[in-house]
């Protein structure tokens, strides 16, 4: 058994870093299967000495964390946890990212993992961004944050978000209600996200002025999009013919990201997926990179990340 002790300058870091009902400390416990004591401004961890090793990197790094000023959740701790093991460490501070904006109620928004981060890097760097992976990264909820980041710099005058519209494995028939009410259902995501960094009214202001536009896809044909920040969301769900369609809606002054989990393709059988045409189509065009999601870059509950490799495995057994 060893025994590693830690000095904690402040009180609020020890208490940050145990977390509502120790339940960050009880994380690191479990994993390792160590004990964390505090005593005054000491922690002490006892335990197996390459478990102790590892307790004491994740700990020490959620320390650098709350040091940047960041808050600790279950999400970041498994996420420190995870890099500890691959013996990425030293990355997590680059968790400590710069505020992409604040919602209407002032919460600010960040990139939670690597993945994320290299995604926002990766919109300011490039005119077309291609964001591949699995529900729950925060491929749409990143793109709309860095539309309103852009719209509030004034670096563009219009945000334009949409997706095909395309029902998720069952027919729900005729909606009633006008044109608009009928594409609503399918737009919901992309006005979730507007109203968290806007709020309500801020929204509805915007899209009377004609800065904000929220379509189906098929209302893109014969546009072309000048200072816009233009977001594709679901384009698992494009055909490859509406996706140069899309693409070519460039205008000067413009942005494009488009997102996209290619696990969950609605499209009819023996119709190919407009995103992985473009992502194999794309490859290599200067001003254009595609950027792979993974499990360990969901961000909703742990459940999600568990659901995902449980999905996964039970496809590579397939596949073998």
């Amino acid at each position: 058994m060893l025994e590693q002790i830690l000095n904690i300058d402040r009180m609020e870091q020890a208490v940050a870093l145990f977390g509502t009902f120790d339940e960050n400390i009880r994380l690191i416990q479990n994993e390792y299967m160590v004990s964390v004591v505090c005593r005054g401004s000491e922690l002490k961890v006892t335990g197996e000495p390459e478990n102790v090793s590892k307790a004491v990197k994740v700990i020490e790094s959620l320390l650098s964390l709350l040091n940047k000023g960041e808050a600790l959740s279950d999400q970041n701790v498994r996420y420190c946890m995870s890099l500890v093991n691959e013996g990425n460490e030293h990355r997590i501070e680059q968790l400590a990212g710069d505020c992409i904006c604040i919602t209407s109620k002032g919460r600010p928004v960040k990139p939670k993992t690597l993945g994320q981060k290299s995604y926002c890097t990766a919109i300011k760097n490039n005119t077309v961004v291609v964001g591949v992976g699995p529900a729950g990264t925060g491929k749409t909820y990143l793109a709309v944050a860095m539309a309103v980041a852009a719209f509030r710099a004034r670096e563009i005058n219009r945000i334009i978000l949409t997706r095909p519209a395309v029902e998720a494995g069952e027919k729900l028939g005729f909606l009633p209600g006008d044109l608009q009410s009928k594409v609503d259902p399918y737009l919901r995501p992309l006005y979730d996200a507007l109203f968290d960094m806007l709020g309500a009214e801020t929204y509805q202001k915007y899209v009377e002025r004609g800065n904000i536009e929220v379509a189906p896809l098929a209302y893109m044909r014969g546009r072309t999009l000048d200072d816009s920040f233009i977001i594709l969301d679901e384009a698992q769900n494009t055909t490859p013919e509406q996706m140069k369609m899309f693409l070519t809606r460039l205008g000067f002054n413009s942005k494009m990201v488009i997102t996209g989990d290619i696990t969950q393709i609605d499209l009819p059988g023996g119709v190919r997926s407009g995103l992985k045409d473009a992502v194999r189509v794309l490859k290599g065009i200067e001003g254009i990179e595609t950027v792979f999601f993974t499990a360990k870059d969901v961000v909703r509950n742990r459940l999600v990340q568990d659901i995902i490799n449980a999905y996964e495995n039970a496809a590579n057994k397939r596949q073998k």
